[in-house]
């Protein structure tokens, strides 16, 4: 690791640091990352503001801050990103007391960025990379149970290379995945046909240690490698360049979306924080909230009716109103 990125910058801030450790529970390269963030912060706005704190700073210092961000060529993605790191050490030294207030609280640059959708395989080209797998070789079947995993299981990559022969849980058909991001663990349950290619799998490569090694040196199986095993499957299936192992985690989510399952249960399995994070898979069928909305019991063939409008010679209309509707028309 960049001995730049974990060098010290000074108590408040690496009490916020620690705070995020060990209160905050965000993993090691989250915390280089907001690291990055605020070092990187720290050098512009001394240049605009000498001598200022970060939360001292006022909101226009931040917002000559972020232009000049953006002048440089910085994206919307990675302003919001950095935004989001000084409004967390800003709320960090509120609650701290050492500043009244922070200034950045409810400013969002979220409505500015445009929503990237995830990219993911249609069913047809999920089912010919999982053809592409079976060939031979000396790490054929390991490559296959990546794939199979990748898209059966909805892992994400790092989840997948921490993965141990321990994590298979055989009574009840369960995938235990311990280090999740935002230390999150979470129960996946096996297809059953992925369930029988798994078990074949460990009968031949022992009952610890990691569940996937290189076929050399025998060490736990890297995120470069399992791209490289992705992209290798995705080229003999001939399909498009681009093809990596959250493609197919998204196609995990995407095709069960597409099948009607419950969108709480999907997060569950993603290991997201709440299914707000999972809306963005939605967009497998765009008419799908439009479609819902119009499935509501509401209509005539629903049994309920439609009010009637009141006319001079309805049973409805009593006498009093009858009469003052001949003395208007009159």
């Amino acid at each position: 690791m960049n001995k730049a990125n974990t060098a010290t910058m000074g108590p408040l801030i690496e009490g916020y640091f620690s705070y995020l450790d060990k209160v905050g529970r965000k993993t090691p390269r989250t915390i280089v990352d907001v690291r990055c963030t605020l070092r990187r912060a720290i050098a512009r706005l001394e240049r605009l503001c000498p001598g200022v704190e970060l939360w001292h700073l006022k909101l226009e210092d931040y917002l000559h801050w972020l232009e000049a961000e953006r002048q440089g060529g910085c994206t919307e993605s990675s302003l919001a990103k950095y935004l989001s790191h000084v409004r967390g050490l800003l709320e960090y030294a509120w609650r701290s007391g050492r500043a009244e207030r922070n200034v950045l609280d409810g400013f969002s640059l979220q409505h500015t960025i445009r929503r990237v959708l995830p990219k993911s395989l249609n069913l047809d080209e999920a089912e010919r990379l999982v053809q592409a797998t079976t060939v031979p070789g000396p790490t054929a079947r390991r490559d296959r149970l990546i794939i199979l995993l990748l898209y059966g299981c909805g892992l994400r990559t790092n989840e997948l290379c921490a993965l141990d022969v321990a994590h298979v849980n055989r009574e009840r058909c369960e995938l235990v995945v311990l280090k999740a991001k935002g230390d999150r663990p979470r129960a996946i349950p096996i297809p059953e046909a992925l369930y029988t290619e798994l078990l074949a799998y460990l009968l031949e490569h022992g009952k610890r240690g990691p569940l996937f090694r290189t076929s050399t040196r025998k060490r736990r199986l890297q995120a470069s490698d399992v791209c490289e095993v992705v992209t290798a499957a995705a080229t003999r299936a001939g399909l498009r360049a681009g093809v990596t192992p959250r493609t197919l985690r998204h196609s995990f989510a995407t095709h069960l979306m597409d099948r009607g399952v419950d969108l709480a249960i999907i997060a569950s399995l993603m290991g997201h924080r709440s299914p707000q994070e999972t809306g963005v898979y939605l967009h497998v069928l765009p008419e799908r909230p439009q479609a819902a909305v119009r499935s509501l019991p509401i209509g005539v063939n629903a049994g309920i009716k439609s009010p009637k409008v009141p006319t001079e010679n309805s049973p409805e209309l009593g006498p009093r109103e009858a009469d003052s509707k001949g003395e208007m028309s009159r």
